[in-house]
Order: structure tokens, then sequence, then C-alpha cells
């Protein structure tokens, strides 16, 4: 019984770290941070969205940290890119290294 007992507890405490959800990205909570209040899914869906492919939903993310006066440089505007592409759109990469999804 005793055996029987460290081989359940050995499996209910390996569980957690199984199930343990992964760490946020960068482009996630710098999304959340500062975007999230005003552009929610809906804002992403809406037939009449500016952000037709990489480039475009690219230049949207730098368009509004601009207007929000956040001050992302080029490496956050880039992982907040990549999170909203993994998360919503789905566009192909730009053929740029610098500016694709590396």
């Amino acid at each position: 019984m005793n055996h029987r007992l460290a081989v359940c507890l050995f499996a209910f405490a390996s569980l957690p770290a199984l199930a343990a959800p992964p760490a946020p990205t960068r482009g996630e909570l710098l999304y959340t941070t500062h975007c999230i209040a005003c552009h929610n899914s809906q804002m992403h869906w809406r037939d009449k969205r500016l952000a037709t492919d990489w480039a475009s939903l690219q230049a949207q993310v730098r368009r509004w940290q601009g207007v929000a006066k956040l001050g992302w440089n080029e490496d956050d505007i880039l992982e907040v890119t990549r999170h909203l592409n993994e998360r919503i759109y789905r566009y192909a990469p730009s053929g740029d290294r610098i500016t694709s999804m590396r």
C-alpha cells in the first residue's frame, strides 16, 4: 500500500507542471497591457479591418503604438505583430527576414 501511495503522490505532484499554461510572450504582454482595452476581438474581426496581410498588420501595430505614444522599438512592434498574427490573423510572413516572423 505504501508503494501505491507513493506512486499516486508522485503522479499527482507532476500534474501541475504538465498542465501549466505557457508563459505569455512579450508581444502578448505588451498587447494586453496597452491595447486590449480598446482593441477587443470584435475590432480584429470586423469587415473593414485595415490589416489585410502581414505587412499591413505590422504597419497598423506601428501606427497605433505611435498614436498611443507608447514608444515601442521595432522589436516590440514585431512581437505584438507576431502575437496578433498567431492568435487572430494567420497571415503568411513577409519575405523580409528582418520584419517577418523569424
